[in-house]
């Protein structure tokens, strides 16, 4: 089938490539000139033929912008697909306004990063049975082959949802290998960290997919030298815990790993200079200046 994708970035540039491996026509729009297919927007929309399908493949913040902006320029019987990490609640007043236009709306979650290309990507899509058959075909050339990669979750706003909850799984994930890895580094038994790491990847019940890049990196640098120890977060980790508050629903490991992250971007903790100043009052203990 024939799709327009908006936004040709790191995921973006190879969903196209992998699509067109599969025999599918891609029209994509950046606003990078080099990489991009059509000028404009308005020239995206008139290169595909009506009933039109569009994937917005941009950052969050520029999203809701971008939906606007090619809505503005379809119409009736077309269909616009998020793929972007949208905020789940974002999704049903998005899906009501291009309602009002005849516009359908899917929104995905898409997991697979720059490996995507190659392996497939995870999608977990939200819509009604009718939008989400208009682009089967689409989500079923990106999936990885075989039976696992693909679920369609619910109505509007739970692909985006169910992508909020795996990304929180992935940061505890994360942190539970990170501190790993932290005591191996620390004990004077092991001598040779990597290797350790290197030897979980087979037979042990901790292999995962996040393992091997561990190894990975591990490869490229030894001793994670070239690395500062400040991790970044981009919402969804947030988002998890706040539907676990509203929810009422404990999520330990991945509100430990969320406020982690926090703390990595703290050079000198403001919290940690109140709790040795308390040992210090009530115990006499020492400080470090």
């Amino acid at each position: 089938m024939q799709l327009g994708i908006i936004g040709l970035g790191r995921m973006g540039g190879n969903m196209r490539e992998r699509l067109r491996r599969a025999g599918h026509e891609v029209v994509g729009y950046d606003r990078n000139p080099d990489i991009s297919d059509a000028t404009r927007l308005d020239d995206l929309v008139a290169k595909l033929t009506p009933p039109r399908v569009v994937w917005v493949m941009v950052p969050a913040e520029v999203t809701e912008d971008t939906i606007d902006g090619v809505a503005a320029l379809m119409g009736d019987g077309d269909l616009i697909i998020d793929g972007g990490n949208s905020k789940f609640t974002n999704d049903g007043p998005r899906a009501k306004r291009l309602a009002e236009k005849g516009i359908g709306y899917v929104d995905c979650g898409v997991s697979g990063g720059v490996w995507g290309l190659e392996n497939g990507y995870a999608l977990m899509v939200g819509g009604t049975a009718e939008n989400v058959a208009k682009a089967q075909p689409i989500f079923d050339a990106l999936k990885p082959e075989g039976e696992f990669g693909f679920a369609h979750a619910g109505d509007v706003g739970a692909g985006h949802y169910a992508k909020m909850v795996h990304n929180g799984i992935e940061y505890g994930l994360m942190h539970a290998y990170a501190e790993g890895y932290e005591l191996l580094t620390a004990s004077e038994y092991v001598t040779n960290v990597p290797a350790v790491i290197k030897s979980w990847r087979e037979g042990t019940v901790i292999r995962s997919w996040l393992l091997d890049l561990l190894d990975r990196a591990l490869d490229e640098d030894p001793e994670l030298a070239k690395l500062k120890g400040y991790a970044d977060d981009t919402g969804e980790g947030r988002w998890t815990v706040d539907e676990a508050v509203r929810l009422a629903v404990p999520l330990n490991v991945i509100a430990s790993s969320l406020f982690a992250r926090f703390a990595s971007r703290q050079d000198d903790s403001v919290a940690m200079k109140a709790v040795a100043a308390l040992r210090n009052q009530f115990g006499g203990h020492a400080v470090h200046s």
